[in-house]
């Protein structure tokens, strides 16, 4: 006799129900959101199967102890997307009604009818899996200290447009490590009046720079002593103290994700999969450990290049229906992932022949430059497939032979 468990789980409790191959209700079981209610949860099941490892959990996270704490005791977990959950709850009643009882048995009645079309939790290794939350903390570290600087020159250009361009030129920006320093030292227009050229040049100097730094605290020197629009003294020391807040929040983020990203290098050089990841062209450390990350380590998960391709949405989605015939690509994905592939076959264009020569064949083709990259995105994780599979390192003449193209686009 076969079972199914499904577990609607909560910040306080956890409920489980269990149903068997007829669809008929076997047990119940809530337990808090603990160790003890882990052994409950394990004792429950074998109470139903002596061999409960055949019993597959159905559950809509992938996060959390209960969920650690089921895998490490060796029990199959299916995470299952909340947004395929909710449109399975019409099946079991026309009116819509949600309860924590009801919610575990709808978990598990999926398991039991669509089983097949749900696959378990990949087995990643505890290396993959910290890597993981490490490159997807330092990513969003980037993300707001992106924000924090935008919203610190809308700040500036109101006040003090002068330090608003002043390093718009350079890379970074604002969140240069000189610039937040001398905007530090002289968060208002007033302030900055007061720095020398020898008071810039330390600064800079502080700062890491060691070129030019002569010229470039001249040019900073005159840059803050040309006549400019000036709000009144009450408003300008105000909004100062609001630009010096946020410069505190940015410094703060800056620093985070620097001390994530020394966390992930280390993780990464440790990983016997990172040599693979970096052999390919275009495919700097940070993009290599965040490929890795999400992809994980599990060597079942993906059967097949397609699979792969799937999943990192470099394969096409077709919609077919009578007459009418359509192929987009696919927009409900890993955003990392999405993000990660076109950064990656964007690098590639300058580092790879074959790369490059691929993306033009599909622009002439008629590909807008999204669907060209998505091209050799797809291209390049048929290679990545392959040199997993296999434990060798990339080859550009091999992943740029003459052999067929993967799967037809013609999205943008």
């Amino acid at each position: 006799m076969n079972y199914y468990a499904g577990l609607d789980w909560g910040e306080s409790h956890h409920d489980m129900a269990v149903v068997d191959a007829d669809g008929q209700l076997i047990s119940h079981t809530r337990v808090t959101d603990d160790a003890s209610g882990l052994t409950q949860l394990l004792a429950a099941l074998t109470a139903v199967k002596r061999s409960r490892r055949s019993i597959p959990v159905g559950i809509e996270t992938s996060r959390g102890l209960m969920v650690a704490g089921l895998r490490k005791a060796g029990q199959p977990v299916v995470v299952l997307n909340p947004t395929q959950v909710a449109n399975y709850r019409s099946r079991l009643a026309p009116q819509r009604k949600k309860s924590d009882r009801g919610d575990a048995r709808l978990l598990a009645h999926i398991l039991r009818v669509d089983g097949d079309a749900h696959r378990p939790a990949p087995s990643s290794s505890p290396q993959a899996s910290a890597l993981r939350e490490a490159t997807r903390a330092h990513r969003q570290a980037t993300h707001t200290a992106g924000l924090l600087a935008r919203r610190l020159r809308s700040v500036l250009r109101d006040y003090y447009p002068a330090a608003a361009t002043a390093w718009a030129h350079l890379p970074g920006g604002l969140t240069r490590p000189e610039a937040r320093l001398i905007l530090t030292a002289a968060p208002t227009p007033t302030r900055a009046t007061r720095l020398t050229r020898r008071r810039l040049e330390a600064l800079l100097t502080s700062a890491g720079r060691t070129r030019l730094i002569t010229a470039e605290a001249t040019r900073l020197h005159e840059l803050f002593h040309a006549r400019a629009l000036r709000q009144p003294a009450e408003v300008e020391d105000a909004m100062g103290r609001h630009a010096a807040a946020l410069l505190t929040q940015l410094d703060a983020t800056i620093a985070s994700a620097h001390t994530l990203w020394t966390h992930i290098d280390a993780l990464a050089e440790q990983h016997p999969q990172t040599p693979i990841y970096r052999s390919f062209p275009g495919m700097g450390p940070l993009l290599a450990a965040r490929l890795l990350a999400e992809l994980g380590d599990d060597p079942h998960r993906f059967p097949t290049p397609r699979n792969l391709r799937a999943f990192c949405a470099a394969s096409p989605i077709t919609w077919a229906s009578g007459t009418s015939h359509r192929v987009s690509h696919r927009r409900k994905a890993n955003p990392i992932l999405a993000e990660t592939g076109h950064l990656w076959a964007f690098a590639t264009l300058t580092r790879s022949p074959g790369a490059r020569a691929l993306y033009d064949r599909r622009r002439a083709a008629g590909d807008h430059h999204p669907a060209a990259l998505r091209r050799v995105y797809a291209r390049l994780l048929g290679s990545l497939h392959y040199c997993l599979r296999t434990g060798s390192t990339y080859d550009e003449d091999r992943a740029f032979t003459a052999s067929p193209e993967p799967e037809a686009e013609h999205g943008t």
